[in-house]
């Protein structure tokens, strides 16, 4: 069995891992490197008219070409859920993988379709597999998809079942017993893998691996948001919130929260209407009949300037820019861009904390800045992270009882802080250790 780190493994995201057995792949994940894609888009670029290759040339997608020889004996493209740094990329290389079919649960498909109105599209056939379901694509692999708790919904991590035993693909999961939308982690199964003794090999996410704790769950973000919104003095002001696009689960907590307080409730912003809308036509969540959601730029001008008419401090309006992303909601708002202005004492929620990359660090503060120049009152990190901390791997690590132990969805201190917690666990750096870095490709 071969391991090949394409993406995901000198960096937080551009995530793709693709597994040789016999004369059989599958590859996991393909994703985009963020902060390449805010450069490239920052200098005028496009997504629906880029080629493949500029954006490989510039480091926002995978380099897939170590893999070349595989290709057309991958059988499966599998998404362990709807990030972008995890399916951005498929629209782009998907298609050099002919005859694959691309597995995700049905929102993450139900997303990477929204991508694809907005880009390009490829001809590989999409297969829904639920969450806490299996889907054999070959007579020698299964790919199974287990319920996992992350910060968007019906996220997974993915075992490939084969012959020679199981991989188990673990980036982006926290264990939630809480969780505010959608099912808690399904921590049996991985029990029941650690007692089969089939764990060939752990890939498994490295960002917050030297963090000294367990993630909270959503459910106390929920609480730090209800204690924001009921016992501020908030009642002559805008209230302007922002999270991830994909957090719907945050997304309800702040919708429940508005309306306790009677506000008139306006969701601005084109990733939050793609990842609603797509949630919507699962009937996962109902937010239309609660709030207005408006995704294009001349609407999302209009309805600013109706707030500013109607009374401010009647509204909350919930928006994209958490990262402070250049052409986002809230940035535009901040820098005078749509015809509306911050007044004194108006509040702003950051829902969430920085993706920990020095572009986005440096977005973030300059957008605080500005809405401190203009005397805003700004809220910061009423958060819980998606992401699982020290303690949460550990906890992994022991359960599954794999053979093998691979870094992986990290910066190389992130991945080494994970090496060294698998050492304290009795693994062997270099031997059931392995610290892969993009390009590499190793035998176990």
């Amino acid at each position: 069995m071969e391991i090949a780190a394409v993406g995901g493994y000198n960096e937080v995201g551009k995530n793709m891992t693709a597994l040789k057995i016999g004369d059989e792949a599958v590859v996991l994940d393909m994703g985009f490197h963020l902060p390449k894609i805010i450069d490239f888009e920052e200098e005028g670029g496009d997504r629906r008219t880029v080629t493949t290759d500029s954006l490989r040339s510039i480091g926002a997608i995978p380099e897939d070409r170590i893999i070349d020889a595989w290709k057309t004996k991958v059988r499966a493209i599998a998404l362990g859920h709807c990030h972008l740094d995890h399916i951005g990329a498929a629209p782009y290389l998907g298609s050099s993988f002919p005859g694959a079919l691309v597995l995700g649960t049905p929102y993450t498909l139900e997303v990477l379709k929204a991508m694809m109105d907005d880009e390009l599209r490829f001809d590989n056939k999409l297969k829904t597999v639920q969450p806490n379901s299996s889907l054999k694509i070959s007579d020698n692999i299964e790919v199974e998809f287990i319920n996992m708790t992350h910060s968007t919904l019906q996220s997974t991590m993915m075992a490939v079942h084969t012959k020679e035993g199981t991989i188990l693909y673990a980036n982006d999961f926290k264990f939630d017993n809480h969780p505010v939308v959608g099912s808690k982690a399904n921590i049996e199964r991985l029990r029941e893998l650690g007692k089969e003794d089939r764990v060939k090999a752990l890939i498994v996410e490295s960002i917050y691996a030297n963090d000294e704790r367990k993630t909270p769950s959503e459910k106390v973000a929920r609480e730090m948001l209800k204690d924001l919104f009921m016992s501020t003095e908030n009642e002559q002001n805008l209230i302007v919130a922002t999270t991830f696009a994909s957090h719907i689960a945050r997304l309800k907590s702040i919708i429940d929260f508005g309306e306790a307080i009677n506000r008139k409730i306006v969701i601005l912003g084109r990733s939050m209407h793609k990842y609603i809308t797509s949630a919507e036509s699962l009937n996962l969540v109902n937010f239309s009949d609660r709030a207005e959601i408006i995704g294009y730029a001349g609407q999302i001008k209009r309805k600013l300037k109706e707030v500013e008419k109607q009374g401010r401090s009647k509204y909350l309006v919930i928006c994209t820019g958490g990262q402070g992303e250049p052409g986002s909601v809230l940035q535009k708002m901040a820098a005078d861009q749509l015809s509306f202005e911050f007044q004194k004492e108006d509040h702003v929620i950051f829902s969430n904390r920085v993706i920990p990359v020095e572009v986005n660090r440096m977005h973030r503060e300059a957008l605080e800045k500005r809405l401190r120049d203009k005397k805003a009152r700004i809220f910061s990190n009423i958060h819980v992270s998606g992401h699982a901390g020290r303690e949460d791997l550990r906890d992994l690590i022991k359960m599954t009882s794999p053979e093998h132990i691979i870094p992986a969805h990290g910066e190389p201190q992130m991945l080494s802080a994970l090496g060294e917690l698998s050492e304290e666990l009795g693994y062997t750096l270099g031997v059931d250790i392995h610290i892969m870095g993009n390009g590499k490709i190793i035998t176990v």
